[in-house]
Formats: structure tokens, sequence, C-alpha cells
């Protein structure tokens, strides 16, 4: 296993940490890769009750690293498992939080949405700027931002691509509580303590239930809206979408 993704365990809750910070924590294959080992064997072990994640340097997750994913535009899979992944996440049998102590954007933003509880300190922004860059959010993580924060504001997050303050994500339903900077790591670990101190069968099947009552998001069909994914990020447009970004100017759109 990668240096990607860290993990320690002290006192029933554990912290997952994405250490790439001079990438703002892009997800990497090796990250995702070790993210699921990391759940895997967080899932095995009876001495958790509570999963912290969080990441290292100034972001929380700065969504998929861009230049990895312009070497393989011809992926079959335009997320490269990443909606797998954030459901493994989701699946975890144990509570787990979200850490925000700077942006989650894209794949970020979903990773935290992904966990059951959310804690962001005031300079953090959430966003999904997809748009921005020429591609589309895979279907069921597109369910996630509905599930969360309803419709009408999934559509104003999608279609204007402009991350949110901590602030509007909480006025949003986005995360459930906002602290100031120096104040993200105590509250965020009092929060687990204080879930970490239940009883576990009760922390066990109060998880098992919240993902059976979602559990019928699977059924509902998406393999045009897959369709549709994959020419995006196959696209001209893409391309350029991601040069753009990276080069930090404004893209051209040609809609091909």
């Amino acid at each position: 296993m990668s240096q990607e993704i860290l993990c320690d365990v002290e006192d029933g809750i554990a912290t997952v940490t994405l250490n790439r910070p001079e990438k703002r924590n892009a997800m990497s294959l090796a990250l995702l890769r070790d993210l699921r080992a990391r759940f895997d064997d967080l899932d095995g072990r009876s001495d958790v009750r509570v999963v912290v994640v969080r990441g290292a340097g100034p972001a929380f997750c700065s969504g998929m690293d861009l230049r990895e994913m312009g070497e393989r535009r011809a992926a079959a899979d335009p997320e490269v498992g990443v909606t797998e992944i954030l459901q493994r996440v989701e699946r975890s049998r144990h509570a787990t939080i979200a850490m925000v102590h700077g942006d989650a954007i894209a794949g970020g933003c979903e990773l935290a949405l992904h966990c059951d509880l959310r804690i962001a300190a005031e300079p953090a922004r959430l966003g999904m700027p997809l748009a921005r860059i020429g591609l589309l959010v895979p279907f069921p993580l597109l369910q996630k931002l509905v599930e969360i924060i309803g419709s009408a504001q999934t559509r104003e997050l999608l279609f204007t691509g402009r991350p949110v303050d901590a602030r509007r994500a909480l006025e949003m339903g986005m995360v459930h509580q906002v602290v100031p900077p120096a104040e993200i790591e105590a509250a965020t670990y009092a929060l687990a303590r204080t879930i970490a101190d239940h009883a576990p069968l009760s922390l066990s099947g109060i998880k098992a239930g919240l993902l059976r009552a979602v559990s019928l998001r699977a059924q509902v069909e998406h393999a045009d809206l897959d369709a549709l994914a994959r020419r995006a990020h196959q696209s001209a447009d893409a391309v350029e979408g991601r040069r753009a970004m990276l080069e930090k100017r404004k893209p051209v759109f040609r809609g091909e």
C-alpha cells in the first residue's frame, strides 16, 4: 500500500487521511485504491466505531487528478472506479465523519457527501465545477447530490459550477456544522467521541438501516447516462477544459 492514504486508530476512532498535500489531495489511481483498501480493512476491525476522513495540507480534496486523467483519456470508465470507491466509503459499517478543513471540489465534494456527517471550517468551499471542464457527474453521484441537498440546489450547483462557502453549504444542507478553522479538529473529534461512546450494536444497526433505506437508488437504470458521460469525457471539449484548468485560463468550448 502506498503512502497516499494514511490511517491510524485510537480509542475507537479511526482517522483516514488523504496524503497528497502537494496536489491538494487530488484523487490518483493509487489514492483511490488505497482508500478502498483502508475501508475494507476498517470494516473488519472490532476496535473501530467511527471513522474520520480528512486531508493533509490546506485542502480536503480537489477532485480527480486532472493530469493523470488527461493521460488516460481513452479509458472506458471516465471516472476510473471513483464512483465505486465513493460508494464503498458510504457502505462502511461504521459511522463516518468528513472533516472539511479546506476546499472539497468535484470528487472531493462527493467524498465528503458520501460520509455520514460533515463538519466544515469557515474558509472551506464545496463545489461541483465539472461543466467548466466539459465533464458530467456520474449518475450515482448525481443521486447522492439530490439526496443530500435536493433537486433545486443540485441544479444551482451543477449548472453554475460555482463553489459555495461553508456557511452557504450549511444553509443548503451539505454540511452539518461550520466552525472557525482553529476549532475544526476539536469539533470533529468531539463529535467522533460522542458517537464512539455509544453501543457498538446500536451504531452498526443504525448504519445498516440507513443503507437499506436508500438501497433502491441502485435499481434506477442509467446506462444511457453513462454513455453520455463517456462521450463527454472523451470529447475535445474535455481535453480543452482540463488544459484550461491546469493553465489557469478560461476554456474555449466548441461542442465537440
